[in-house]
C-alpha cells in the first residue's frame, strides 16, 4: 500500500525554515551519525515526490544536480518556474486531491514523499491524504519562520517509532 509521508525536520519550536527560508540551522546536523543512512533507507521506498514552489526554488538555488532523477516530482505552483534537464517534473496548480491519485499510480508499490512546505502538506492533511509524519527534531529554537504544519489536526496521531541520532537529533514517526 502506498503511503503519503511528510518526511521533514523542524526546530524544537516547530519551524521548518527560518524567516528567510534558510536551512543553515539544520545543515549543521548533516554529519550526525546515522542521519544519512536513515535518509537513504527512507528515499529507497519513495516512488513519487510533491513539493511547493518555494521548496523547488530552494533546491534550484543549491546549484546541485537534481537529486530525484529516478522518480517523478510534482511541483505545486501558480507561477511559471524553470525546468531541469533530465528531471521528471510535473508543474501543477490543481488541488492536491485532484493530483493525489495520479501520484499514487506513479509511485507504484512505493510511497509518496511530501517534501514541503508546510502549507502544501496542510492541504494534503485537510483532505485526509496524509498517512504519516516522520519528524526530525533539531535541538535549536528559531523563534520565527515557516511552520511545520499550519493546519489544525485534532485527532491524536499514533506514535509508531522513535529514532535517536547521537546526543542531538531525534526522529518521531507518527501515523495519522
Amino acid at each position: 500500500m502506498t503511503l503519503t509521508q511528510y518526511y521533514v525536520a523542524s526546530s524544537i519550536d516547530g519551524f521548518i525554515a527560518d524567516p528567510d527560508g534558510g536551512l543553515d540551522w539544520l545543515m549543521q546536523f548533516n554529519d550526525v551519525e546515522g542521519v544519512t543512512q536513515h535518509y537513504e533507507r527512507f528515499i529507497a521506498d519513495v516512488g513519487a515526490i510533491a513539493m511547493g514552489s518555494r521548496t523547488y526554488e530552494f533546491i534550484l538555488g543549491e546549484d546541485l544536480p537534481w537529486p530525484y532523477t529516478d522518480r517523478p516530482a510534482w511541483v505545486f505552483t501558480s507561477r511559471e518556474l524553470p525546468t531541469i534537464a533530465g528531471a521528471d517534473l510535473r508543474f501543477t496548480s490543481a488541488d492536491v486531491a485532484d493530483v493525489h491519485a495520479e501520484m499514487v499510480r506513479a509511485a507504484g508499490e512505493r510511497n509518496i514523499w511530501l517534501i514541503g512546505g508546510g502549507a502544501l502538506v496542510a492541504g494534503f492533511a485537510a483532505r485526509g491524504l496524509l498517512d504519516e509524519i516522520w519528524l526530525g527534531v533539531a535541538p535549536v529554537s528559531l523563534g520565527a519562520g515557516f511552520p511545520l504544519l499550519p493546519v489544525r489536526i485534532d485527532t491524536p496521531m499514533r506514535l509508531t517509532d522513535v529514532t535517536r541520532f547521537g546526543d542531538t537529533f531525534v526522529e518521531l514517526r507518527y501515523r495519522l
